[in-house]
Parts: C-alpha cells; sequence; structure tokens
C-alpha cells in the first residue's frame, strides 16, 4: 500500500526497523523515489515504542496547524 500511495502522490508514512531495505536509504527521513513519502526508523532494534511515540507526536503537530482555529 505504502509503494502505491507514494507512486500515486499522496501523502503517506512508512514505519521502518531498525535494519531496514538499502532501498530506504540511511539516516533519512524522506525518499527520492516517493517525494510525497516522510520515513520513520527505529532508532534502536525492536524499539517500536519510540517509534511509534514519533509518530504520534508528528500527528499531533500536523493536525495542530491544518486545524487551527483563529
Amino acid at each position: 500500500m505504502a509503494h502505491l500511495a507514494g507512486a500515486m502522490g499522496k501523502p503517506v508514512w512508512m514505519l521502518l526497523c531498525h535494519r531496514c531495505d538499502w532501498r530506504w536509504m540511511c539516516d533519512r527521513e524522506d525518499t527520492p523515489w516517493y517525494p510525497t513519502m516522510r520515513l520513520f526508523r527505529q532508532s534502536r532494534s525492536g524499539d517500536w515504542k519510540s517509534l511509534c511515540d514519533r509518530v504520534s507526536l508528528a500527528l499531533q503537530q500536523r493536525f495542530k496547524t491544518r486545524f487551527k482555529t483563529p
């Protein structure tokens, strides 16, 4: 689904394990393959909690600015 959404130019967030596939490159939050994709990586192998915490924070920030009331 992530590849399809990225190919269609839809906003998509991808959660990656610490040792992910080489195509996702290293130490980046974006990818040249899909300009609308944001990458979230584990900081340590098996540490999904801190990854999900970062995604949660990013979602809060995105919706706070998107639905900001005057």
